[in-house]
């Protein structure tokens, strides 16, 4: 059934890059393997078109660091691993988006360039704020970094957040599961792409 949407709603694609969830590229194999076995990334890319034909914003969160790393703490381990593997470096194959994700000329893309969370050190709330957004859709990967840490951010910013749960993926099916029940649940709706799809209306009515 469809979903209240309280105010404008934003579409977020957290993180579907080719050096994450791309087949031989991506370096959690674990997680590739969820991406495809829950077939989100088409998902993604169907929902992204119903925002765009109601005329409503979508975003792309991207990780590009710089070549340097210099901003990059070695306070995490996924902090560790980017810098120990070099990877997802602005301008490199592994730091582009999916290509059935490829953004559209009127997307949103913010790229940062460390941290976890794509609402801090960026310019995404101040963006949402003045497209008079009341409501975010997450989607993306990882259910257990990105996805859970950007739902309790726009939750404590305000925003109303609503997590397609078949548009998300983690490592391992049963943390996905827990994290789901057991976190995001709490301060977010959990929804499918089809009752979020069932929910947008027409352009004028936004």
């Amino acid at each position: 059934m469809p979903v209240p949407l309280h105010g404008r709603p934003a579409l977020i694609i957290s993180e579907c890059q080719r050096g994450i969830v791309e087949p031989g590229m991506g370096g959690f194999s674990g997680l590739i393997a969820q991406v495809n076995e829950r077939g989100i990334i088409a998902r993604i890319a169907d929902l992204a078109a119903r925002f765009r034909a109601a005329r409503l914003p979508v975003f792309h969160l991207t990780i590009a660091h710089r070549p340097d790393f210099a901003d990059v703490q070695r306070n995490s381990m996924l902090a560790a691993m980017a810098r120990k593997g070099g990877s997802l470096v602005t301008g490199s194959p592994a730091a582009e988006i999916m290509p059935q994700l490829a953004p559209a000329t009127e997307d949103f893309i913010i790229e940062r360039s460390s941290g976890l969370i794509g609402f801090h050190g960026t310019a995404l709330d101040a963006l949402l704020r003045r497209l008079h957004i009341g409501t975010v859709v997450i989607t993306g990967v990882s259910t257990n970094v990105a996805v859970a840490g950007c739902t309790l951010a726009a939750t404590d910013l305000g925003y109303h957040a609503i997590v397609a749960e078949d548009c998300i993926a983690a490592a391992d099916p049963a943390t996905h599961d827990i994290i789901v029940r057991d976190q995001l649940r709490m301060v977010a709706r959990i929804a499918s792409a089809a009752d979020i799809a069932q929910a947008l209306v027409t352009p004028g009515d936004y």
